[in-house]
């Protein structure tokens, strides 16, 4: 029993550390390549795509060993991720916000499943993109009427970066920069999402009423 109450209230955790192993093995095992370089030897933080551990092919034309671990590190921070909004909306009371946080969650749980297959990367992406930028400025907005300043303020960083760094990607405005971006965004979502995780209850968004 004490088994399953550390694991109910530690699953988003547990999940996401499995997914940062699985992806940093992805990276150790990747062969080489990048935007900027084909021939570069290994991952790049700075230069690769997450993406890049996800094709078939590396950039550099070899055969991609980090597919493997980099599927199942996505999938697995997919699901971390949109169950923590599953589980946040069961602390909110009010409807309008508990049912467009639940139901996002689990739309970016089933999108985290697509994403990784390169075929339908770039329209996941896109869907991927929307739905999360919906998401955070509905959890911004639940925020900014509570009191939780840190969580308040990391809210408001994160959804700047995200529409920054969505302009980048579709305007193709600075892309050599975007992986490094969409890296400082993913350690920042999974702070706040822990954050969101541990340091809210249900009695923060008692007071919010509309």
């Amino acid at each position: 029993m004490e088994n399953n109450t550390f694991f109910n209230r530690n699953v988003v955790l547990i999940g996401l550390i499995i997914s940062i192993i699985f992806l940093i093995i992805a990276a150790l095992s990747y062969p080489g390549g990048n935007p900027k370089n084909m021939n570069s030897i290994g991952y790049s933080f700075t230069e690769n795509y997450i993406s890049n551990l996800l094709e078939y092919k590396a950039v550099n034309g070899a055969t991609n060993t980090a597919r493997p671990y980099g599927i199942i590190g996505v999938v697995i921070l997919g699901l971390s991720s949109g169950f923590a909004f599953v589980r946040l909306s069961r602390k909110v009371e009010l409807k309008k916000f508990s049912i467009v946080i639940k139901y996002l969650g689990i739309i970016l749980i089933f999108l985290s499943s697509l994403i990784t297959i390169p075929s339908l990367h770039d329209i996941m992406v896109t869907m991927s993109s929307i739905f999360t930028l919906l998401l955070v400025f509905y959890v911004t907005i639940l925020l900014i009427k509570s009191k939780l300043q840190v969580l308040k303020f990391t809210s408001i960083v994160l959804l700047v970066i995200f529409y920054a760094a969505a302009y980048m990607y579709f305007t193709k405005t600075g892309l050599d920069y975007l992986p490094l971006v969409q890296k400082i965004i993913h350690i920042l979502q999974i702070v706040w999402i822990l954050g969101l995780e541990y340091a809210t209850n249900k009695k923060d968004f008692d007071h919010i009423k509309s």
